[in-house]
């Protein structure tokens, strides 16, 4: 058994236990993963991250060593105790938990580097919480077939859900961690979904994907912001109340949808609230930034 203080919190609903542990001391076994996030015997959460800094972990040694200022690493777990490759708001509640546990300083405007399994996340703190820019972004997603080499994985992939009439088409979109976005036509179609069963990919990734259903907004732009709303089945977690890079996929398919002249500012309604998506070009291709709230709620001490 293993004795940890831990801090709950979320962004937009999208919630995390959160813990130190700059050693790699503590053995996070799946079971120990699912024990924590269980919300009726463990603390409850969409997922868990350990604060383990990136020399301490082999995933975290090469970041590091590339990058020097990627002291920390986010080992994030979903809610199953599968590993996640991002979590674009877990990313933001990992860095206001490092600034508030005293582990780092970040002024506002300030930017910190963190490890990840995608690679370095540029996060910075913003007056109303704090924006992260996740890289690069690609059509497609691994294990299908689909990449975006000669235009394949545009709408290539067939999604069925529960309540919802049909096949339809879902488009492929790598943040980082694999996501597939499918468009619904009216408010009834995505209030009806019933996301406590998984949605069916043909074909499938090899390594499962989250699934972002996205309405876009009447008007689709306005003041030169776009606007869609969405909910989201995540691999490993099941519906959250938000995804931070389902929101980027949703705004990033959409865009590509509306074409050339749609808008790189994105308002993302979810469930738990809103957030925000900007496309930008950097000296290695478009990267996406995603920026809202980073809250904790509380600390407790937990035996698992």
């Amino acid at each position: 058994m293993t004795d940890l203080h831990f801090t709950k919190g979320h962004g937009t609903g999208n919630d995390f236990v959160l813990f130190a542990d700059p050693d790699a001391a503590v053995d996070l076994s799946p079971e120990r993963i699912r024990a924590i996030a269980d919300r009726r015997f463990g603390v409850g959460a969409d997922g868990v991250i350990r604060a383990v800094r990136s020399d301490a972990i082999a995933v975290g040694a090469p970041i590091v060593a590339e990058d020097p200022d990627a002291v920390w690493f986010m080992d994030y777990h979903n809610a199953d105790g599968s590993v996640a490759e991002m979590c674009g708001n877990g990313v933001r509640v990992f860095a206001r938990y490092l600034t508030e546990a005293g582990l780092v300083e970040l002024a506002p405007g300030g930017t910190l580097s963190i490890g990840t399994r995608k690679g370095v996340v540029d996060v910075q703190r913003t007056t109303n919480g704090f924006s992260a820019d996740l890289g690069r972004w690609a059509l497609g997603i691994a294990g299908t077939g689909l990449d975006s080499t000669d235009g394949v994985g545009d709408d290539d992939l067939a999604v069925r859900a529960k309540n919802l009439e049909g096949a339809r088409p879902g488009l492929g979109i790598d943040v980082g961690n694999p996501h597939v976005v499918v468009a619904v036509a009216t408010d009834d179609e995505l209030a009806g979904l019933d996301l406590t069963f998984v949605p069916v990919l043909d074909p499938a990734p090899a390594s499962g994907a989250n699934v972002e259903f996205v309405l876009p907004g009447d008007p689709l732009v306005q003041d030169g912001v776009g606007s869609i709303t969405m909910r989201v089945h995540e691999r490993g977690s099941g519906e959250t109340l938000s995804c931070g890079t389902g929101a980027v996929a949703a705004a990033l398919a959409v865009r590509h949808w509306a074409g050339p002249k749609a808008p790189n500012t994105w308002r993302v309604g979810v469930p738990g609230g809103v957030l925000t998506v900007r496309m930008f070009p950097a000296e290695d291709g478009e990267h996406v930034a995603l920026a809202g709230p980073a809250d904790l709620v509380f600390s407790g001490d937990l035996t698992v």
